[in-house]
């Protein structure tokens, strides 16, 4: 629930943002904004188009919710997808993937 809470976190604090491209990173437990270099993909890009783009991901979660919400993490990012369409991704402050907290 805590990963949950933290994404939609995430997700406000880019809404709100401006059109800079930055980052979103939480450093005890407080949310930030730098810039970022990171190559991500964009809102509205198919699976299909991520995996030829950038590979396969380090890892890949299961789809949560409904609608069904993925995630994939490569180094440096995470890709969220509503059924198979980005519909969010972020920096990641670690070269490893996060693990799956996730428990049913």
């Amino acid at each position: 629930m805590q990963t949950r809470a933290l994404f939609f976190a995430l997700v406000c604090a880019l809404a709100a943002g401006s059109t800079a491209v930055a980052e979103t990173i939480v450093v005890d437990d407080q949310v930030q904004v730098r810039e970022s270099t990171v190559a991500k993909p964009k809102r509205g890009v198919t699976m299909t188009q991520v995996e030829a783009k950038f590979g396969s991901p380090a890892a890949r979660h299961e789809a949560v919710g409904a609608p069904p919400i993925t995630r994939w993490d490569y180094p440096g990012f995470s890709v969220f997808f509503e059924h198979d369409r980005v519909i969010h991704s972020v920096a990641t402050s670690g070269a490893s993937p996060a693990p799956d907290t996730h428990q049913p």
